[in-house]
């Protein structure tokens, strides 16, 4: 995610002044030139040099490990930057420590997936709540295998979405021996196959018809556009509060 957030970035005129790794990478210490990313010399730090490596930000983008984030994330917002998060797989002690650490102080967008199409799919999923009660809605995500959380935070969004609008009180993470469905659960399958940067479905199904709507991301090249395009967009945002994906898209 780092080297497509650059290359987006750079793409697209922005200067790319800091940039970290985890403790311990080879990567610590080269510039961004030597290891062919881009033509900046800017160095990757290490956790270590995070204030020297946001100094001159306008703003901090971040794909990592939920620990991480409750480390970096408070430091970042002490510093007055702006920042966007696509971290996922927090436990609702670590959402609670970032969500404090950052509101009322920066401007921020938090974010499960920065895709486009897929923030039209959250959208568009709050409209289906129209189908009468004796349809049922069903979430299939498929991911590459060193993915680490399951289900994705897209489909814990899309879920969440789902049983807002639906009314369901429950969620089934896959099905063994006899198990029949009841009204009130909501079915979320994951999958981990290969290297498939991500696929998700909703499936609607009543007793004489199905509707299902697939979002393929080819690469992960489409989380980074739509996080650059966040990033323009918060770059202009002055409010100190967390703002989502339907805010930066005026959904």
């Amino acid at each position: 995610m780092g080297n497509a957030i650059i290359t987006d970035a750079t793409s697209k005129g922005h200067q790319i002044v800091g940039a970290i790794e985890a403790a311990g990478n080879p990567c610590i210490g080269k510039s961004l030139k030597e290891l062919g990313i881009t033509h900046s010399d800017t160095l990757i730090m290490g956790p270590d040099r995070l204030s020297e490596a946001v100094a001159n930000a306008d703003v901090y983008i971040t794909f990592t490990a939920p620990a991480a984030e409750v480390a970096n994330l408070p430091a970042v917002a002490n510093l007055g930057k702006r920042i966007i998060l696509g971290t996922t797989g927090f436990t609702e002690e670590q959402n609670r420590q970032i969500r404090s650490a950052v509101e009322g102080k920066v401007p921020a967008v938090f974010s499960p997936n920065y895709s486009v199409g897929v923030n039209m799919f959250f959208k568009l999923a709050e409209v289906l709540k129209a189908f009468p009660a004796e349809y049922n809605f069903s979430i299939s995500e498929i991911h590459h295998t060193a993915k680490k959380d399951a289900p994705s935070g897209t489909a814990k969004k899309l879920g969440e979405i789902v049983a807002n609008t639906r009314g369901y009180k429950a969620t089934v993470y896959g099905r063994e021996g006899i198990s029949p469905r009841k009204p009130e659960e909501l079915e979320i399958v994951a999958m981990r196959a290969g290297g498939v940067p991500g696929i998700h479905d909703l499936i609607i199904a009543g007793p004489y018809e199905m509707l299902r709507i697939e979002h393929t991301a080819f690469s992960r090249s489409v989380f980074a556009q739509g996080a650059v395009y966040a990033a323009d967009w918060l770059s202009r945002q002055n409010q100190p509060k967390i703002f989502s994906m339907q805010d930066v898209l005026n959904l």
